[in-house]
């Protein structure tokens, strides 16, 4: 899962990424041994599942292109490989079978490739890069393009049985692409998340089995996510004929798909699969990092959607009696009804709102820049219907707390209602270092009374699969240090401050 790796491009990087790799491996693996290999600028990253019986029988399975990650992290897979051509997949799979046969290998594996993919893919432009000797998150592209469970296949052999199919009969039928669902913030370089996933739903689909659209979760409404485990909430397969279906009927499904309460790469996901390099089939790893500006990129949020935050933040989408009087005249004076402030973050943003009650069920929502009608058609649980000056719209609104989701127009937005206690409170002495993650401080190499330089490492945490190092965030002098090694700690927890900067 990339972990213990590091790319060095300078010599002086090189000591550095050595001891953070071991540190990481270490924890990981009780190993801190590390390989040096050769880093190719433009790998794509192709694997291809094998399985080997007790009786000497090995065959694979065909290809699955694993290129679309971050931080080493596979994001979505495919299978058969993009621009395969047949004498490189035939060179590919000849080369794993060779691999498992020379070692007797007996079980479901995968062996992991690198190609160079500055070019067509050519027979001598793959190096083997490890072998995974289990099934892999990804095996369901596998089982939909060969109609094959892989899980009974593992379970088959581990019984001692022979494979129960040969290689010829083992053929590629159509297109499959997996997606998966992180708890994460792709806006701030893929931290994981944690929190309660409020609601979670997802379209039709058939579960734990091949379909034109197949969803794999083990986690339902009102579980939490926490820092102890890997952050992955779901997968979202999809299968046809062609790529091209397949990748829609993914991109129709993530649209389809809202999950609340934690923050999760659903919309990075849903901008993934419209990339216009990515439908043409030119990926290779390092996509992502180049594009990230563009595949993070947020339209400007419509006017409508914190009107409806605000509209709910007031109490008026809560679901009461019709019959109660109260109800009926929410909102109502004798001579004009008083326009009702409300204040709301969304994301880095403050956003001030008037919203004026009219007629029953129908406000005047006053913004920057913006005004606007809206009425309540309909409200079924989180389900709520509003009608806007030209067209009605079905919204998912649902409120935890002091925090508003809400789900319209193939987009998740979140607005929190700012803590009237904290409005005012006092500002601390000096520059606080938080943690932008829950995680655990595997490294404190600050103390009290410590002189400091800007981009000086102070702290290292580790959650999920990942190290983040936090950094001096200019010169200055330790002023108290709040967190111990070993420590767990929350997202926003204060760990370290420096004294004041002199004026």
């Amino acid at each position: 899962g990339g972990k213990g790796m590091r790319r060095v491009d300078a010599p002086h990087d090189f000591v550095p990424a050595l001891a953070s790799a071991q540190r990481e491996a270490l924890a990981a693996f009780g190993d801190q041994s590390c390989l040096i290999e050769k880093y190719i600028p433009h790998p794509r990253h192709i694997e291809i599942q094998l399985f080997g019986d007790a009786h000497g029988n090995v065959i694979h399975l065909f290809e699955r292109d694993c290129s679309l990650q971050r931080r080493h992290q596979k994001v979505i897979e495919e299978a058969p490989a993009p621009f395969m051509p047949a004498t490189v997949r035939a060179a590919m799979c000849r080369a794993a079978v060779k691999a498992g046969q020379a070692i007797g290998y007996h079980g479901a594996g995968t062996v992991e490739f690198i190609a160079d993919g500055s070019g067509p893919l050519r027979p001598d432009g793959f190096w083997f890069m490890e072998m995974n000797t289990r099934l892999q998150v990804e095996h369901p592209v596998s089982e939909a393009i060969t109609g094959l469970d892989l899980v009974e296949l593992q379970l088959r052999i581990a019984a001692g049985e022979p494979l129960p199919i040969s290689q010829a009969d083992v053929k590629i039928n159509g297109w499959a692409i997996e997606a998966r669902l992180y708890a994460e913030d792709a806006d701030t370089g893929f931290l994981p998340a944690t929190g309660t996933l409020d609601h979670l739903s997802f379209p039709p689909a058939t579960k734990f089995r091949p379909g034109p659209l197949r969803i794999d979760s083990g986690v339902r409404p009102g579980d939490t996510i926490t820092p102890y485990y890997d952050p992955m909430i779901a997968k979202i397969i999809a299968h046809g004929p062609t790529r091209d279906i397949a990748l829609n009927r993914l991109s129709a499904a993530l649209h389809a798909t809202h999950a609340l309460g934690s923050t999760t790469n659903l919309r990075f996901l849903t901008a993934l699969t419209a990339h216009h390099g990515f439908r043409r089939g030119e990926v290779d790893t390092g996509l992502i990092a180049r594009d990230l500006a563009d595949l993070l990129h947020q339209t400007v949020l419509p006017p409508h959607i914190p009107a409806a935050a605000a509209v709910s933040a007031l109490g008026f989408l809560t679901p009461r009696d019709p019959a109660d009087p109260w109800v009926a005249f929410s909102g109502w004076r004798h001579w004009q009804a008083p326009p009702l402030p409300i204040t709301l973050r969304h994301g880095r943003q403050t956003l001030d709102l008037r919203v004026t009650p009219q007629a029953r069920h129908r406000f005047e929502i006053h913004g920057a820049g913006f005004s606007l009608s809206l009425t309540i058609v309909s409200i079924t649980g989180s389900q709520v219907v509003l009608a806007l000056p030209d067209r009605r719209l079905a919204f998912e609104i649902l409120t935890t707390g002091r925090r508003i989701t809400i789900c319209a127009d193939d987009r998740t937005e979140t607005f929190d209602l700012p803590d009237p206690a904290t409005i005012f409170a006092p500002a601390a002495g000096g520059d606080g270092i938080l943690s932008p993650m829950p995680g655990l401080v595997i490294r404190l190499a600050a103390q009290t009374g410590q002189l400091v330089t800007q981009g000086e490492v102070l702290i290292v945490l580790e959650a999920m699969k990942m190290e983040h190092a936090l950094t001096a965030p200019r010169d200055g002098t330790v002023a108290e240090v709040l967190c111990a090694q070993g420590e767990q700690v929350t997202s926003g927890a204060k760990l370290l401050t420096l004294e004041p900067p002199l004026v």
